[in-house]
């Protein structure tokens, strides 16, 4: 399966060097019962699975920024160079940085297309 997944929460040295991915998906991290905290990246999970999960599909890195207190900590190493991540879920095409971070519902498929 070309879906892979960082620790939770994830070290920013789990991507150095990240070319074993096609696409960096960025996640809040999982409550003390495995929930997404994060209402979209749940809203979405189903259909980044669906997406990336067989394995004809281009491959994806899920990237899990934080607990919710850590993620809104403006010093978020994931909020910072390179990455940039400003919204959780945010995907980024690891070949050209190209980034979805809204509307990932309706732009998913022709995202991981072009």
């Amino acid at each position: 399966m070309p879906i892979h997944e960082t620790e939770d929460p994830a070290h920013l040295s789990a991507l150095v060097g990240v070319d074993h991915a096609d696409f960096l998906v960025f996640y809040s991290s999982r409550d003390e019962v495995g929930t997404l905290w994060c209402p979209d990246c749940r809203e979405v999970d189903g259909l980044i699975r669906k997406v990336f999960g067989p394995s004809d599909s281009p491959s994806a890195l899920i990237v899990y920024v934080g607990q919710r207190a850590a993620w809104k900590d403006p010093t978020n190493p994931f909020r910072g160079e390179p990455w940039k991540v400003q919204s959780v879920p945010t995907i980024i095409r690891a070949r050209d940085g190209a980034r979805l971070d809204e509307e990932i519902d309706t732009q998913l498929a022709s995202f991981t297309e072009a």
